[in-house]
């Protein structure tokens, strides 16, 4: 395929993730309104998405190391873009809450076959670097989603913008059809059999590196999805901006997280790993302490909530590369297994921020600046302390195969 080739498929599989939620942000509180939905029935939409999409990567992760990435990602892909253009249909909340479970079972072969591609062509920080560059897409694609949201629901509704992420799955669902050659370097029939499926979690779970990694991930991951799931309801709920304008808040958020990709590749050719993540932290803390403490002070306005956040999107543009890099990088033959665990972690908690938030009534600014300024900084302390320990940490010690006879 070659590396541009390599960089823009990884680009449309990872960029699955932020079409499916930020381009329907600026719709949810249009949505709620028009079907008569509760605040945590509206969160669900999200929600459910979200465990459906962490679940499923528990499954999809061996299949993809037992079948090849090639087969998945079509099943999955042909799922998601189904399931998008029925979710665009429906015409009850309980009925979109079940499509876009469906939907978050999809989209989890797209970005789990993404992260065991990088694992099958590079070495981790190599795979860092790579993982930045489709990153770089993905933030290209984050930047246009809630700003395309926000105009098709303000001119049209969000039908309509949620048409738009079915097209997107049809799109990349043909691209991967059309130029998508298998990289798995070897399939292992066993990785699906119950008694090898758990030896491999738990040689994947037992490794430090890892747990380094994936707590990371998980903790950037949940103080995002503060900004993903709680913003709509702040900016245009209680701070009175239109839905467009909301786009635009979120563009500017998606072009510092950009930055914060160019900003990791320096730092990977300078620093490692390790050093890239400790100086992106810095950001990251100045994020989270700019949050909580404007909020404390009684300062609510667009800018106290837009300028922490930007500052974190920085750093999360240096941690998400190597968090998802690092996790997979002991393992070259288990890649499937260990970027599914990885994801899973991330969207379990994220999906505790989606319950959270869906019961926090949408009337303070509180639960999103405390709930974000928490997990940042307990991403702070992971940056600063496990991932220096153990985030350079040998490979798995290789797997013994039982003979095909």
């Amino acid at each position: 395929m070659g590396s541009a080739g390599v960089v823009l498929l990884l680009t449309l599989l990872l960029g699955i993730q932020p079409i499916t939620t930020d381009l329907y942000l600026p719709t949810l509180p249009t949505l709620q309104r028009d079907l008569g939905a509760s605040m945590a029935a509206t969160q669900l939409t999200l929600s459910a998405l979200i465990i459906c999409f962490g679940a499923a990567q528990l499954v999809l992760g061996p299949l993809a190391d037992r079948f090849g990435r090639r087969p998945v990602l079509l099943a999955g892909l042909a799922v998601y873009t189904l399931a998008s253009l029925a979710g665009a249909l429906a015409a009850s909340i309980e009925a979109l809450v079940g499509w876009r479970a469906l939907q978050g079972a999809g989209m989890a072969a797209a970005v789990t076959c993404a992260r065991s591609i990088v694992r099958d062509l590079f070495a981790p920080q190599e795979g860092a670097r790579v993982m930045s560059k489709a990153l770089s897409g993905l933030g290209v694609i984050a930047m246009a989603s809630p700003l395309t949201g926000g105009v098709v629901a303000q001119w049209l509704n969000w039908h309509a913008a949620l048409l738009v992420v079915a097209l997107f799955g049809a799109a990349t669902l043909a691209i991967v059809a059309w130029r998508y050659e298998e990289t798995v370097p070897q399939r292992n029939p066993r990785a699906t059999q119950w008694a090898p499926m758990m030896a491999n979690w738990r040689a994947v779970l037992a490794h430090p590196g890892f747990r380094a990694w994936t707590l990371l991930s998980g903790f950037a991951y949940g103080a995002l999805f503060f900004l993903l799931a709680g913003t709509s309801f702040v900016y245009i709920g209680l701070l009175g901006v239109s839905k467009l304008a909301y786009g635009l808040i979120m563009m500017t958020q998606s072009f510092a997280y950009i930055v914060g990709t160019f900003w990791c590749r320096r730092l990977l050719a300078r620093h490692g790993l390790r050093g890239a993540v400790a100086r992106g932290g810095l950001f990251t803390l100045a994020g989270a302490l700019a949050m909580a403490g404007l909020a404390l002070a009684g300062v609510h306005t667009v800018w106290a909530v837009m300028i922490p956040s930007m500052l974190f999107c920085i750093g999360h543009g240096v941690h998400q590369p190597c968090g998802q890099a690092g996790a997979v990088g002991p393992f070259p033959e288990k890649a499937g297994t260990a970027a599914s665990l990885s994801g899973f972690w991330m969207m379990a908690v994220a999906f505790a921020v989606g319950l959270f938030l869906g019961h926090s009534g949408g009337t303070s600014l509180y639960p999103l600046t405390l709930g974000f300024a928490t997990l940042a900084l307990a991403l702070c302390a992971v940056a600063w302390t496990l991932v220096q320990r153990h985030g350079e940490a040998p490979a798995a010690p290789r797997e013994v195969r039982a003979s095909p006879a």
